[in-house]
């Protein structure tokens, strides 16, 4: 298994178990975070989650050695599950905490957006890589981003691809806390078990008003972002940002 379960009471543990790849995500990652969070859904001792990686990292985004490999009608179902993956987050009726130390980028920060409250330790390190690579995000992560910094400085996150370090993510207001009086995992267990005192359905009415106050659902977002990564998958911007990525190398865009 490469996403693991531990219980602390009330408060579940979930992490990301790749520590050899900064846990970036396989396709069998995402079935397995979506079925866990159902799970923990429906499960009535567990009251709140804290979302976090192994081996000093959060998470390196999706794996690149899928990548490039699919015709249209595949891209179209790792689409659907990455959307299976992150609504099974933003839609879970209980507090959910990212701990976020190390890389923290792509999908990866996507991930970490879906959830209530993302706390980070001083090295950590934000990152909207699609760019490098060809690809618009997904996962969620400009619906998020616009709503918590504005759209002028999601796009300009977005269009730069540029990383953000832990002290400017909380100027920004992108974490809550940076925390520097011990692992950021512990921080975030206590404030996952003070939450887990709350009462649940008062939890989960409130993620639905949170819901309710945009102008745009997050599901109606995610219809067109469904359309737009498999169309530039097919581009040979991708394929060459892909290319370069497995080569460490820098890109070469040619707008095609």
């Amino acid at each position: 298994m490469s996403v693991t379960l531990e219980r602390d009471g009330a408060t579940a543990i979930v992490t990301l178990d790749r520590p050899g790849r900064h846990n970036a995500f396989t396709m069998a990652m995402r079935g397995e975070i979506a079925s866990i969070f159902s799970d923990l859904a429906e499960d009535q001792t567990t009251r709140a989650v804290v979302l976090t990686g192994a081996g000093g990292h959060f998470c390196s985004g999706a794996d690149t050695g899928e990548m490039g490999r699919s015709d249209t009608a595949a891209f179209l179902h790792r689409m659907r599950m990455l959307h299976l993956m992150i609504r099974a987050i933003a839609d879970f009726p209980k507090p959910v905490i990212a701990a976020v130390e190390g890389t923290c980028v792509g999908a990866g920060w996507s991930l970490a957006l879906a959830c209530d409250l993302i706390v980070a330790a001083p090295d950590a390190r934000f990152c909207q890589i699609f760019g490098r690579i060809g690809f618009a995000p997904d996962a969620g992560a400009i619906w998020h981003l616009a709503r918590l910094v504005g759209p002028m400085r999601a796009k300009e996150i977005v269009y730069s691809s540029r990383m953000i370090d832990a002290a400017e993510a909380l100027t920004l207001g992108l974490v809550l806390d940076v925390v520097t009086d011990g692992p950021v995992r512990d921080h975030a267990v206590m404030l996952a078990q003070d939450m887990a005192q709350g009462a649940p359905l008062a939890h989960a009415m409130a993620k639905h008003l949170f819901e309710a106050a945009s102008a745009q659902s997050l599901k109606q977002y995610l219809s067109q972002e469904y359309c737009v990564q498999p169309m530039l998958a097919t581009t040979a911007d991708h394929r060459e940002g892909v290319e370069a990525a497995r080569a460490r190398r820098t890109p070469h865009f040619t707008g095609r």
